[in-house]
């Protein structure tokens, strides 16, 4: 062991000698040169220091054939090689990168040695591999070319993949962008499906950046030179110019008509002398006119159009032979409540009012005798050839019935007529066409008390009339209802004479008395002293007893009963007495009705106890 021991320090002190000597010997020999030229960098670092030069065109070689793969980072990669699934990708990092064939369906053509953009989702997965996007690095160039033409109004190209509400659907770049219907062209668009699978040009007019929304417009490409053309026509425009328009838009009141870039309106009144209701009845969208420019404002912004002033006005084709008193056959046109307006020739109209629709002095509404669209003869009663008016007349063509109005509805005579309307004194009958007669409220019954006429009859209701009077010279007539039947008072005068007996309930207690009803038409009125009974008690309300006539007025319909002088025996004297003097009074040659209302009078003031 001690001699193993000893052989191995000779051999390590013959090593050390072996190295060292040299060195020794050569720092010894020329101490100077080799304090100089020794390396202090690699006897501390223990490597051995690179040149500058060197570094520098090293880092040169690394930056022009590697990358730096940082994450999110869009880069140029090589298609080294295609499987069935994935393409492999390098970019000069240290590992290549594998994308799925799915990201390049569009582009089916792909093959090695294409360059391709990719994004650099992660830098090394679980097993080293760089994972790329092609698909991602696709959408983040396009958003930088939208923005860019977006900055710079840049005209892009883009494919019209399909419709949806209230426009297209544009593929810009990949990236799907939203074209307004109101964008695709400066007229209106009624068939979106003909721009489906189009590519067109567009402006990118509109980015939303939160929502990564797009909106591009084909309108604003052809908005600058339709500014010039409409600059052009504007300059030139002069009123009673007479220019070709296209028809772009219609509406109730009027059609647009496109001038070259500059839209005017034709208002419906001028589309046609005659009248129309809509003016796709003179016209129809997309065709070629002539106009007349009839004004314009300031700016000439707002244009009035005419097209019916392009043809003669029909008033001066009309026949100088037509005069008033001709007859004349026509279409109606339009009806208000005061009349008719009846088109006798194209663009020439005359007013029937409704006073000269009828021999009635009761007007109605126009809509009563015609309709749109009817076909009527009329007579001319007015006509202004120099402010272009007439007026007709559509009764003037039947005889007026007031003509022999005394022959057919004498005084006396009975008729039935329909009841028209209403006053707060009367009712309103017609006879026939042309004849109204009056029933004034007091004439409707001979019992019943009316306040107003609907509370007796409806308009509609035919009513029995008798003729009480006529007014020829003021077409007039006075009417009766009641004189129709007999009156039934003349038969109660003698049914409830003074001093008749009748039984009868108590109706209601009143002021003053009580009321008792005998019939329909008899209301009699007890005063209070004549309700009590023989035992001093009064009647009651619904309680049925004897009563006497003490007073009957025929004129005013008054009748007073008593049940007390049934059982009082002066009572009954005095009725007794009332009656004779009745009778003698009417026994006389030229009784008065006042004298009989006196001693009737001084008889109810007897029996109350006033004398």
């Amino acid at each position: 062991m001690a001699e193993n021991k000893t052989n191995q320090a000779e051999v390590e002190a013959t090593e050390a000698k072996t190295v060292e000597a040299p060195v020794v010997s050569e720092a010894q020999a020329n101490p100077e040169k080799f304090l100089k030229e020794f390396d202090w960098h690699n006897y501390e670092e223990g490597i051995e220091q690179v040149e500058d030069t060197k570094l520098a065109e090293f880092e040169k070689l690394v930056s022009e054939n590697f990358v730096d793969t940082l994450d999110d980072e869009v880069v140029i990669g090589e298609v080294i090689h295609i499987t069935d699934r994935d393409a492999i990708i390098d970019i000069n990092a240290k590992s290549e990168g594998v994308i799925s064939l799915n990201e390049f369906r569009y582009n089916p053509d792909l093959k090695v040695g294409d360059k391709v953009e990719v994004l650099i989702d992660v830098r090394e997965d679980a097993t080293g591999q760089l994972v790329l996007s092609h698909r991602k690095a696709r959408v983040i160039k396009a958003w930088d070319r939208v923005n860019k033409a977006h900055e710079t109004g840049e005209i892009v190209n883009g494919f019209v993949k399909c419709r949806t509400k209230g426009g297209m659907i544009v593929d810009v770049f990949g990236i799907e962008a939203f074209l307004p219907g109101s964008q695709i062209d400066v007229k209106p668009i009624r068939d979106y499906d003909q721009y489906v699978n189009k590519t067109m040009e567009f402006k990118v007019v509109k980015i939303n950046h939160e929502f990564k929304n797009i909106v591009v417009s084909h309108k604003a490409l052809i908005e600058a030179d339709i500014e010039e053309q409409k600059k052009e026509i504007i300059g030139q425009l002069e009123k009673g110019q007479v220019l070709e328009g296209v028809v772009k838009n219609i509406t109730s009141y009027g059609v647009f008509i496109d001038l070259g870039g500059v839209d005017g309106l034709i208002h419906i009144t001028d589309l046609s002398w005659s009248r129309i209701n809509h003016p796709n009845e003179i016209v129809e969208l997309d065709q070629k006119l002539n106009v007349v420019i009839l004004d314009f404002d300031e700016n000439k912004s707002r244009i009035q159009l005419g097209l019916k002033q392009l043809s003669k006005h029909p008033w001066e084709a009309l026949g100088e032979d037509l005069k008033v008193g001709d007859k004349v056959k026509g279409k109606v046109v339009v009806i208000a409540d005061y009349g008719a307006f009846v088109e006798v020739a194209d663009g020439v109209e005359g007013l029937v009012h409704v006073s000269e629709m009828s021999w009635s002095t009761h007007l109605r509404s126009a809509q009563d005798f015609v309709s749109v669209g009817d076909e009527i003869e009329a007579q001319v009663l007015t006509l202004d050839r120099e402010d272009r008016k007439m007026s007709l007349g559509i009764k003037q063509l039947t005889p007026d019935p007031w003509t022999d109005i005394t022959s057919k509805y004498p005084v006396g005579s009975r008729h039935t007529g329909i009841v028209r309307n209403f006053t707060n004194f009367g009712v309103f009958v017609e006879l026939e066409e042309g004849i109204d007669g009056l029933i004034y409220i007091s004439d409707l019954s001979w019992t019943k008390k009316i306040k107003h006429p609907s509370e007796f009859c409806n308009v509609g209701d035919k009513l029995d009339v008798v003729v009480l009077e006529l007014d020829v010279e003021g077409r007039k007539l006075s009417l009766g209802h009641k004189q129709t039947e007999e009156n039934p008072w003349d038969k109660y005068e003698t049914e409830f004479a003074v001093g008749t007996s009748h039984t009868a309930a108590i109706t209601e207690i009143v002021d003053k008395g009580a009321t008792i009803e005998f019939n329909e038409d008899i209301v009699a009125f007890v005063p209070s002293r004549h309700i009590e009974k023989e035992d001093g008690s009064k009647l009651k309300k619904g309680e049925e007893a004897e009563f006497k006539i003490i007073e009957f007025n025929k004129e005013f319909k008054r009748v007073v009963a008593s049940h007390t002088a049934v059982f009082r025996e002066e009572e009954a004297k005095i009725v007794k007495q009332a009656v004779k003097k009745a009778e003698a009074q009417a026994a006389e040659a030229k009784p008065t009705l006042g004298d009989a209302n006196d001693a009737l009078q001084a008889l109810k003031d007897k029996m109350d106890g006033k004398k």
